[in-house]
C-alpha cells in the first residue's frame, strides 16, 4: 500500500485530499499543528491514516515526525506539501516577525519536510512531491508582500528541485490553484476586499476538486499542474507581459 504524507493536513485541501486518497486505498500520514483537528480526522478515516500533530516550519519537530513515520510506516512514497498561511499586507504594515511566520508556510515547511525524506526516497530511485501553491508566485497583487514572497519562494524550491532531479526517478510537481472555497478568508478578515478584479472572472475551486487534481496527479506527475483552466490564460498572460499584467492586478 502507498503511503503518502500530507503536509496542512488538520483542514482545507489537505484534509479534503487525506480522504480521497485513503479512499483510494492509500495510506496517509497526516501532519499539521493542530493535534485536535488532526486526531478527529485519523479518527474519521480510520485505520489508513497516522495522525503526526508537528510544526513543519520546526526543523526539530520534523526530525522527531520522521523518525516516527520510518519506524511505524517507511519512507512515504509521495509528499504532498499543502500547508500554507499569510496575510495579505503591504510591507509598511507588516512586522518582519510576520513576515518571518508567513515564510514558515508554506517554505520553510515544504523544505524541511521534503529535506527530511529526499535522500531515502533518491536512494530508493522512486518518490513525488507535489507543492501546493498559489497564483501569487508568478503575479503578486498589491498588498500581498509577504503572502506573495513565500509563495514565490515555494516556486523556486520546486524549480531547483525539478534541476536537481532529473533521471533520479523522483519527480517534483507544482500544482498552482486558484481561489477555493475554504474557511480562509474567514480566517483572515479583509482579504476577501483585496482580490484583484480579475481573479473575480475565475470559477472558485471546491475543496473536493483541489482534492482530486492532487489525486490524479499523483497519479500522473507533472511539472507543473494549473486550475481551473481558466487561471491558466491569466498567467501566462502575467509572464509574457509583466508590466501590463502587473497593472491589470492592482484593481
Amino acid at each position: 500500500m502507498d503511503t503518502v504524507l500530507i503536509t496542512g493536513a488538520s483542514s482545507g485541501v489537505g484534509a479534503a485530499t487525506a480522504r480521497l486518497l485513503s479512499q483510494k486505498g492509500k495510506r496517509v500520514a497526516l501532519v499539521a499543528r493542530s493535534a485536535d483537528a488532526l486526531t478527529a480526522l485519523a479518527d474519521e478515516i480510520g485505520e489508513n491514516a497516522t495522525a503526526l500533530p508537528c510544526d513543519a516550519a520546526d526543523p526539530d519537530q520534523v526530525a522527531a515526525m520522521a523518525d516516527m513515520v520510518r519506524t511505524t510506516l517507511g519512507v512515504p512514497d509521495a509528499i504532498i506539501n499543502s500547508a500554507g498561511a499569510g496575510q495579505w499586507k503591504t510591507v509598511q504594515d507588516t512586522t518582519p516577525q510576520e513576515a518571518m511566520v508567513m515564510m514558515q508556510a508554506p517554505y520553510f515547511a515544504a523544505f524541511n519536510v521534503t529535506h527530511a525524506f529526499l535522500g531515502e526516497m533518491l536512494n530508493r530511485g522512486s518518490g513525488t512531491v507535489l507543492h501546493v501553491n498559489s497564483p501569487a508566485c508568478f503575479a503578486p497583487w498589491p498588498s500581498s508582500v509577504g503572502y506573495a514572497a513565500s509563495r514565490a519562494a515555494l516556486r523556486a524550491l520546486h524549480e531547483g528541485m525539478s534541476q536537481d532531479l532529473v533521471g533520479t526517478g523522483v519527480r517534483s510537481c507544482h500544482v498552482v490553484f486558484g481561489e477555493i472555497v475554504s474557511p480562509y478568508f474567514d480566517n483572515n478578515p479583509g482579504t476577501a476586499e483585496k482580490i484583484p478584479a480579475l481573479a473575480k472572472t475565475i470559477p472558485r475551486l471546491s475543496l473536493d476538486t483541489c482534492a482530486q487534481v492532487l489525486a490524479d496527479t499523483l497519479e500522473r506527475p507533472r511539472y507543473q499542474v494549473v486550475k481551473p483552466f481558466l487561471l491558466q490564460p491569466n498567467l501566462l498572460f502575467a509572464r509574457l507581459f509583466p508590466a501590463a499584467a502587473r497593472w491589470v492586478l492592482r484593481f
